[in-house]
């Protein structure tokens, strides 16, 4: 093992951690997550999305999951907080003719009451009570999380000690938050799996990438744990850790005052 080589090795995986949308492709082919999930995210939007709806993708990333959908552009609406996908989405989205809007509150989105019948969100932030505000009567929410424990034997391999930073994001929490607000389950899952990588370099991208797991780190002030990852690696071919997700499906429902009220609108 050469410990220079692999230094300046992995210092150039960190400068180059730098993604537009949500662009994993960088590490295609030296990592694997996702792979087995008990769900189909996108097959399960299909089975509830009708061409006459009005939808949104709310942090949609640079819009790429979004586009994939095929839902008829005058109908469909999304939104991005991050600034360098704010951009991508003005470029990609507003000339197809969907209505897009920059927003990074998600207790503060720039539509008006009951205007979506489906709201889609994987893996971005989410306000339940703003989300209940702009669906119609059975609108549904459907969203796919990452959940708290995510990825967690692997921050400790490189920064033990370290607090999750969202230990709520679980399907037990989030489904009474969502049952509290108004909304009716429709469907509740939730997984843990491997992710797999297959050179330490890629790791280093990839940790720099999702900081807020992995707060602080960097190869200098990680070296010598990525050096024991390395023998890891050398010794059973991958690094492995475990991912959790979590998918909740959720009808509105109206109670009897809500009803009364928004009749009147």
């Amino acid at each position: 093992m050469d410990e220079l080589k692999l230094r300046e090795i992995w210092k150039k995986e960190e400068e180059a951690a730098h993604i537009h949308g949500w662009d994993f492709s960088h590490i295609n082919g030296r990592y694997e997550e996702e792979n087995d999930l008990p769900w189909d995210y996108e097959k399960i939007i299909k089975s509830y999305l009708k061409d006459s709806f009005n939808l949104l993708d709310y942090d949609t990333g640079g819009g790429e999951f979004l586009l994939s959908l095929g839902h008829p552009c005058n109908n469909t609406s999304a939104t991005e907080g991050y600034k360098p996908n704010v951009q991508i989405c003005q470029e990609r989205l507003l000339p197809l003719g969907i209505q897009f809007k920059e927003c990074s509150d998600p207790a503060n989105i720039p539509f008006e009451d009951q205007s979506f019948d489906i709201i889609i969100n994987r893996h971005g932030d989410f306000n339940v009570q703003e989300t209940y505000r702009l669906l119609k009567n059975k609108g549904m929410f459907i969203t796919e999380q990452v959940g708290g424990d995510n990825d967690r034997d692997l921050v400790e391999m490189v920064l033990p000690g370290t607090q999750p930073p969202f230990p709520h994001m679980n399907l037990k929490e989030q489904k009474k938050i969502f049952e509290e607000a108004g909304f009716r389950t429709i469907c509740a899952k939730e997984a843990y799996r491997p992710i797999l990588f297959y050179d330490v370099g890629a790791f280093v991208w990839f940790a720099r990438i999702i900081q807020w797991e992995f707060p602080g780190f960097s190869v200098e002030c990680c070296f010598e744990k990525l050096v024991e990852m390395q023998k890891i690696l050398e010794k059973n071919g991958e690094i492995q850790g475990t991912i959790h997700r979590y998918l909740i499906v959720a009808e509105k429902q109206l109670s009897d005052s809500r009803s009364q009220q928004e009749r009147k609108l």
